[in-house]
């Protein structure tokens, strides 16, 4: 029940119900986040006359014609003015009347309130938003929303029903694909169509030697999705516009995904429980590279250590060949961290993305005994009525082993609970070093007889919902003050409230606590991640849960795994735009253009242990600009023979690189030939004394330009540029730099960070440097 139902649902006085309406429209007219007030263009107002004082709607909107007449004089004129009658929820109408003529109205003993009708621009599920792709922005005009690019979905799946994947206003299938749309259970070939254009599933790599599906339950053998993480990312990549969406209520407005008219090509490699093996994410990469796509988008990735790039890592093998076809590849970071070196698919040829939080929020009031109101967050619309009583879980601790009951019973872990104290009650739970879940907390404070839970962990901000009992997320400062307050109580109690949408009321984006942590562990010359996108409390579409009859289509999820169908959506944007552009030149357009500030004008913070400016190990170039990073200015571009002196500097023979690119190889002597590798970014983590790198850049704005270096030198370090001033013109549209670091300290120095910026006025073509001095031979060998 709404808390605006639940007021109304009171035993009180009809002037007093009427009253408690108001206040609720009243407030929620004020502060109404799933769309953005502007200003009113237009003189049509709401005329709000409460509780309807009849059940007969034809009655009720009778009474409203009778008022407007009375008041403009006619019933022509009335006819003429009325917009829209309320009749069902409540009374009231609008219509179009002049100042006056609603300052008269407003007078009238029936009516409540007058509200000027201001416009309401709808939201989308606001990560857009929040990266500056509106609905109406340049870029998605002059992309035409990515049309005739297909984006490759390398997850678990799609749910085919679901209107994000509707084919509305698409235009027809490009005709470079070869794709197919395979049949399974419960899907076919009616489940394809002009927005959805093939699908695919693999399944042989989870099964085993005798052909049985190896610990895979609860899903379908089809591209269905038995998971639901596919189908969110894919609709985040490409999804078409859905208006009206939201989880329960929370997040309203239209969902779109990021190039809403490109199409869609799903490639099914992970199962129940999240399986996903690398032969079937190497088949999916092959049949990609065949079908023509143009995007990859694989939120998926293994774990530390790195595996080499060209030998057991699946991601990695099948990724080079793609690129090498000219197809982007976006994968996440990981979501390991924030400890360092954790990030994952870090292979030069892949962009790679952290996630960030957006200017999102759903505060939940939880209302103590003393009437002290404290925020929370949450996304369980489902509220106990009134106060009921609270508890802290490690005063209610079952008798259990003694080393259990220490951390146990704090994290609400299973078991840990007396079901006698924990009874009808609402439980305090404070998340422990190995405990970091809200369900299974949930589902420990349910088991126990439990009907609510107040959750404290560091950061407040991972929001999923209970879906079992009411669940609001708490930090820490605010868990200590309940905390105290039970303990100063005889009886505390404690009433939970609704969560409310709020938009752009918190400094963002952060990056998320969980995103995974740079340097790269297995080639630290390379910078990763390459660049951080939203990805916490996103809203995309989602399977129904099973058994669910009225669903909405949409759902949260959070994870790396979010903000990279981001990214695979605006690379479909650049793509559109720029056709002939190398997926290594498309990366080095977001990461030059990216942002490093947030919505306070602040550098991004980065949650962890401590709060701390974000520097390009959480968060590459920064925040995706997809705006700017369609006119980038300048590129660093390459090619598959870059990518292959890489290889040969990371110790791969000239035949075993042979193998794999099917072409005669030729590794160079350079032993540092990895530190000028033309990426986006610079990394040297063994400057001993003094060492010189190379860039190339390539003028894709005017032709004729005159580019100044702006140099930020890591800390200890003394940068030098040369040449300092880059100048283009028709006959010259490549020109090569080189950099000098020189260190400055006497003792082994950590990672410092700076940037090399090169500007005409217009762009600002950013790279992150990031620079370690050593002072040991153990730190010297690439």
């Amino acid at each position: 029940m709404t808390m605006a139902a639940h007021l109304c649902g009171r035993r009180e006085a009809p002037s007093t119900r009427l009253l408690a309406v108001f206040l609720i429209l009243f407030v929620h007219l004020q502060f109404q986040i799933s769309v953005a007030f502007v200003r009113a263009v237009n003189n049509v107002y709401i005329v709000y006359m409460g509780e309807k004082q009849h059940e007969d709607a034809t009655v009720i909107e009778n009474s409203h014609h009778e008022m407007l007449t009375s008041l403009l004089g006619s019933k022509e004129a009335a006819q003429g003015s009325i917009v829209y009658s309320y009749k069902h929820g409540f009374s009231g109408f609008a219509a179009r009347l002049t100042q006056s003529q609603a300052e008269m109205a407003a007078e009238h003993p029936g009516v409540l309130r007058v509200i000027p009708n201001r416009i309401h621009k709808l939201q989308t599920t606001r990560s857009w938003d929040f990266l500056g792709l509106h609905s109406q922005s340049q870029l998605l005009s002059d992309s035409k929303m990515g049309e005739g690019i297909i984006i490759g979905v390398i997850d678990s799946g799609v749910w085919p029903e679901l209107e994000s994947f509707s084919d509305k206003d698409m235009g027809p299938i490009p005709s470079h694909w070869k794709g197919i749309c395979q049949h399974g259970q419960l899907f076919n070939s009616t489940n394809c169509n002009r927005k959805l254009i093939g699908a695919r599933w693999f399944l042989e790599g989870v099964m085993d030697e005798s052909g049985r599906i190896k610990n895979i339950t609860d899903d379908f053998l089809s591209p269905r999705d038995g998971n639901g993480h596919g189908t969110h990312t894919a609709s985040t990549a490409a999804g078409s516009l859905v208006k009206n969406a939201s989880y329960r209520g929370l997040a309203r407005g239209v969902a779109r995904g990021g190039a809403p008219h490109a199409h869609l090509a799903i490639y099914k490699v992970c199962w129940a429980g999240g399986r996903c093996s690398d032969a079937d994410i190497l088949k999916a990469f092959d049949e990609a590279i065949h079908d023509g796509v143009d995007v990859i988008s694989g939120s998926l990735g293994g774990a530390v250590p790195l595996l080499p790039y060209v030998e057991d890592n699946g991601i990695s093998i099948g990724s080079f060949h793609a690129v090498a076809k000219g197809i982007m590849v976006v994968c996440a970071a990981g979501n390991e961290g924030p400890a360092s070196q954790t990030v994952d698919n870090t292979a030069p040829w892949i962009l790679n993305v952290a996630a960030t939080t957006i200017d999102r929020a759903y505060p939940t009031a939880i209302t103590l005994g003393n009437n002290r109101t404290l925020l929370g967050q949450s996304m369980d619309t489902k509220t106990n009525n009134g106060f009921n009583g609270l508890v802290y879980s490690e005063q209610i601790a079952a008798e259990i082993e003694e080393t259990f009951a220490d951390d146990g019973s704090k994290g609400c872990k299973l078991g840990s609970l007396n079901a006698t104290s924990a009874e009808g009650k609402v439980v305090l739970c404070f998340s422990v070093a190995d405990n970091q879940d809200l369900t299974t907390a949930a589902a420990s404070v349910f088991a126990a007889g439990g009907i609510g839970l107040i959750y404290a962990q560091p950061t407040n901000n991972l929001l999923t919902s209970c879906e079992i009992i009411p669940c609001i997320m708490v930090n820490y400062e605010v868990g200590t003050e309940i905390v105290s307050y039970i303990r100063r109580t005889r009886s505390p109690i404690v009433k939970l409230g609704h969560p409310k949408t709020v938009i752009g009321k918190l400094t963002s984006p952060r990056v998320a606590y969980f995103s995974s942590r740079g340097p790269s562990s297995i080639s630290p010359a390379v910078l990763k991640p390459d660049i951080a996108a939203p990805g916490v409390s996103i809203l995309a579409a989602y399977p129904p849960p099973s058994g669910t009859e009225d669903w909405d289509g949409f759902s949260f999820d959070t994870g790396t795994s979010m903000a990279c169908p981001h990214v695979a959506g605006i690379a479909a944007l650049i793509k559109s735009l720029h056709k002939d552009w190398t997926p290594a030149a498309i990366k080095s357009a977001i990461v030059t253009t990216a942002s490093q500030t947030g919505t306070d004008g602040e550098m991004i913070v980065a949650e962890g242990g401590n709060h701390k400016p974000a520097d390009p190990f959480d968060i590459g170039g920064g925040l995706i600009n997809p705006n700017k990073a369609t006119n980038p200015g300048l590129i660093y571009d390459m090619s598959t023979g870059d990518y292959v002196q890489f290889l040969c500097s990371m110790g791969y023979t000239n035949s075993a690189i042979s193998n794999i690119t099917k072409e005669a190889t030729s590794c160079s002597k350079n032993r540092h030939s990895i530190l000028n590798l033309n990426l986006p970014s610079i990394s040297i983590p063994n400057v001993k004394k003094t060492m010189a790198i190379l860039r190339t850049v390539t003028n894709v704005g005017p032709i004729n330009s005159v580019y100044k270096a702006l140099v930020q030198s890591p800390h200890g370090i003394k940068m030098a540029v040369k040449p300092e001033i880059l100048s283009f013109n028709s006959s010259i549209t490549k020109i090569q730099f080189r950099m000098t670091f020189s260190s400055t300290r006497n003792v082994q120095g950590d990672y410092s960070f700076g940037s090399l910026t090169w500007t005409d006025g217009e762009h600002f073509v950013r790279s992150p440097i990031v620079v370690r001095v050593v002072k040991f031979e153990s730190y010297v060998g690439m």
